[in-house]
């Protein structure tokens, strides 16, 4: 082996040893690539995340609020009914108090309008009982 022989070996090792490296370097800036890539995916995908989460928060907040909403508004409106109708018994039990505290009044009361209706009943027929006469025997008070 001549010394050129020799120094063709140690160029193609050496050359080997270089293409090796570039391919190692390019190898390695490709995964340095794709995990930055993945990285960045993987940060927005936080953020997607964080957004997501502070909305459903948000939407649970105002469900939350309609809730309590509907939930006054019912007792509201329960509270109203149930006003009425209180205001409603009470004026019929006074109602029926008065009756009872006036009975003898009211009794009184009818008996004394059954009776005018009587009597003007019997004063009606009466007159309608009496054969019709003429204007002599009227004023002579039915002597003529």
């Amino acid at each position: 082996m001549t010394a050129e022989s020799g120094n063709t070996k140690n160029s193609g090792t050496t050359n080997a040893r270089k293409s090796t490296a570039k391919r190692a370097s390019a190898t390695a800036q490709r995964a340095e690539s794709k995990a930055t890539a993945a990285a960045g995916e993987a940060r927005s995908a936080a953020q997607d995340t964080e957004k997501a989460a502070s909305q459903s928060v948000r939407s649970a907040g105002e469900a939350t609020k309609r809730a309590g909403r509907a939930a006054a508004n019912g007792l509201q409106s329960g509270q109203e009914v149930v006003t009425a109708n209180a205001a409603k018994a009470v004026s019929a039990a006074t109602a029926a108090w008065e009756v009872v505290k006036h009975r003898k009044v009211i009794a009184a009361g009818a008996a004394a309008g059954v009776a005018g209706v009587a009597v003007t009943a019997f004063a009606m027929g009466r007159s309608t009982a009496k054969p019709p006469v003429g204007p002599l025997t009227r004023l002579a008070g039915g002597r003529i």
